[in-house]
């Protein structure tokens, strides 16, 4: 069937831009991309990933991270594993 519907959508220059770049890593255009999404969405009857509010838990958590606190850095998977205990 041939493409005859546009879809028009304004989104950040930078998001654009990056999402993009990550297209063509895969071989896809944007139309591509966005055909696929449409295909999932179709396919599953909803979005093809969970949406979600992060509980409070998960907020801080990211809010920690971002201003660098409460970090476990570890030198490599070896050690990363001995501090999970596994």
């Amino acid at each position: 069937m041939g493409k005859t519907s546009t879809v028009s959508a304004r989104i950040e220059p930078g998001l654009k831009e990056n999402a993009e770049q990550i297209f063509h890593r895969l071989g896809l255009t944007a139309t591509q991309a966005i055909t696929l999404f449409y295909k999932q969405v179709e396919l599953r009857e909803g979005l093809p990933f969970d949406v979600v509010i992060p509980n409070r838990i998960t907020r801080q958590t990211f809010d920690d991270t971002d201003a660098g606190r409460n970090l476990i850095v570890c030198k490599d998977t070896e050690d990363m594993f001995d501090k999970l205990g596994i």
